[in-house]
């Protein structure tokens, strides 16, 4: 069964996963960049804190298909209101995962840093970012996974990706179909896994 829907659709799953990895890294990136500053943001001051956690979470807790659905008026159909959603749902965990691996650092690392006559940016360039590292990526490794699985989604507000295939399928009642768009979405989401565990894992033994 595998064979003949690999066969009879590859050249579209090939087409569809470049869709879908497009969406994915493109809101991935812009989260990391939004979220690792807030992460610190949380860290130097603890009354914005409770605040961004707590929208965090609202983010995360609003169901996909409406929040897909509240983005259309505002941006359209397409790529960019799915970017725009999955960035919103990978804040959480990089967020969190950045405020958790800096004030876990050791607070004698830290003094002894300050001790060296260090500036809070050089603190933070050169010690906290790179010991809070592997928990960083940890983080990026949750909203990633998270991504790639809300991404077969966002095909019903027209924005491509390996979704399409999942949606032509429920309609039509083809197993066939659903495969296609399920079976490399999990392969993705198995790899960006392992990938970025990877990296996490060679941080953790750096430092």
């Amino acid at each position: 069964m595998s064979q003949f829907f690999l066969i009879r659709y590859g050249s579209e799953i090939v087409q569809r996963t470049g869709e879908h990895l497009l969406l994915v890294a493109v809101a991935i990136a812009i989260a990391i960049l939004i979220s690792v500053p807030l992460g610190i943001l949380i860290t130097r001051n603890t009354l914005l804190r409770q605040p961004i956690l707590a929208v965090a979470n609202i983010l995360q807790t609003i169901p996909s298909l409406a929040l897909f659905g509240l983005l259309i008026p505002l941006v359209g159909i397409g790529p960019l209101p799915a970017i725009i959603a999955l960035t919103l749902y990978s804040f959480l965990p990089i967020i969190r995962n950045t405020y958790v691996g800096i004030t876990s650092i050791d607070p004698a690392v830290k003094e002894a840093g300050r001790g060296m006559g260090m500036t809070d940016w050089q603190l933070l360039s050169q010690v906290e970012i790179p010991l809070a590292m592997s928990v960083i990526l940890a983080g990026v490794r949750v909203a990633a996974v998270i991504a790639i699985g809300i991404a077969t989604i966002a095909a019903a507000i027209g924005a491509g990706g390996l979704g399409v295939f999942i949606f032509r399928g429920i309609s039509v009642v083809n197993n066939q179909l659903i495969l296609a768009g399920a079976v490399p979405a999990a392969a993705i989401a198995l790899l960006a896994d392992y990938g970025i565990g990877w990296l996490e894992r060679r941080f953790a033994i750096k430092h």
